[in-house]
């Protein structure tokens, strides 16, 4: 069975530990694909800190911007796959001068289609105050669209407040 969820929260919430620990639950062949990209020393030791948190449980893929393409391409392999972040992803699409539109409807289809589990975690950035910058403002704007199209196709959707995982839309069969 195929099903997609979605976990939001703000910045150090417990999103991914809540993600991974959901996951794991959902089949023993298991991807998570990262979209940050190591472009300094600090992203660096935090990648790696991540992977070693992890463990060998997880094969883990580095793709910053064609998520839906290696999604199409591998997700049959996997009874599960985990995409850490959404918004990581979005801030690389725009940066990359791409279609935002147009690759967030993409992603969120092949998502929602993929033969496996497939778990994303994206940040609630619209909750906080007024971004300073134009660039800020567009960015605050695409996220809550993306989540927002993200959350319709998926299954279940959870908010992670404190550490804590609520659940705002049930999954399948009330799970």
């Amino acid at each position: 069975m195929n099903s997609l969820t979605l976990i939001t929260g703000g910045a150090r919430s417990g999103k991914s530990a809540f993600a991974l620990e959901h996951a794991a639950g959902l089949g023993a062949r298991r991807a998570f694909i990262a979209t940050a990209q190591a472009l300094d020393d600090e992203m660096r030791v935090r990648i790696e800190a991540h992977k070693r948190e992890r463990g060998e449980d997880w094969h883990t893929v580095e793709e910053p911007l064609a998520l839906a393409q290696w999604l199409e391409d591998n997700a049959d392999k996997y009874d599960v796959v985990v995409v850490d972040c959404l918004t990581l992803w979005l801030s690389n699409i725009m940066l990359s001068d791409c279609d935002v539109e147009a690759e967030s409807m993409e992603l969120a289809d092949t998502m929602a289609g993929a033969p496996c589990y497939v778990v994303a975690v994206t940040n609630e950035v619209g909750m906080g105050i007024v971004p300073e910058s134009s660039m800020g403002r567009e960015f605050r704007d695409l996220a809550g669209r993306l989540n927002r199209l993200v959350a319709g196709e998926a299954q279940e959707v959870y908010l992670v407040v404190s550490g804590i995982p609520v659940r705002i839309k049930p999954g399948p069969q009330g799970r």
